[in-house]
């Protein structure tokens, strides 16, 4: 049983920080990253949120993890230029993250996806490449298109809750899955058909 342990005002407060701490961390890297002139572009749930407060801010959903698509090439580059800015490089489980300060755990942590290179040897298409960006409040986010992709290619539960939230507020209709090769262009139809699961 879980112990309720913060009410009123408290409550609030270690919500908006939590939400607070990521949108910082998203800011810190990318315009370090920007600074040093290292091609880059915010992807996940960050960039989704990016796409879907164009659309409808009451459909925005808050997502912890920071996740940045960069070339395997600029990785010693973007290790000196994150340290700089208190990121420290690490593994973890095969996973190239960069903590958020020496105390950090994977869950204050962002998260590298390598530009051209399959996350999973299993996902269909490979990443695509970090010049495929829209400029959006100074932060490179991957383009609507390639973004789309990626949830498809990933398709997990949260992929996909982020692909029906993209088709609530109409940022992907129905029209879609023509532009799409196979397995993306069936994946996002039965997402279109049975919204509900």
């Amino acid at each position: 049983m879980v112990t309720i342990r913060y009410t009123g005002d408290e409550l609030w407060e270690r919500i908006e920080r939590a939400v607070e701490k990521i949108r910082n961390r998203v800011e810190r890297v990318t315009a370090a990253l920007e600074r040093a002139g290292i091609g880059h572009a915010l992807v996940g749930g960050n960039a989704v949120q990016h796409w879907v407060a164009q659309v409808d801010e009451a459909a925005v959903r808050n997502t912890r993890d920071v996740d940045i698509l960069l070339r395997r090439e600029d990785l010693p580059r973007v290790i000196e230029v994150l340290r700089e800015a208190g990121f420290q490089f690490q593994q973890v489980s095969g996973i190239d993250l960069f903590l958020d300060g020496a105390d950090a755990t994977p869950r204050d942590a962002v998260h590298v996806v390598y530009a051209g290179e399959k996350v999973h040897p299993h996902y269909p298409i490979a990443s695509p490449d970090v010049e495929q960006y829209e400029k959006i409040r100074d932060t490179r986010t991957l383009a609507l298109e390639s973004l789309v992709r990626m949830k498809l290619n990933s398709y997990r539960r949260k992929d996909q809750v982020h692909l029906l939230d993209m088709l609530e507020v109409g940022l992907i209709d129905q029209t879609w899955p023509a532009k799409l090769p196979e397995p993306l262009r069936e994946r996002l139809q039965e997402l279109i058909d049975t919204p509900d699961g």
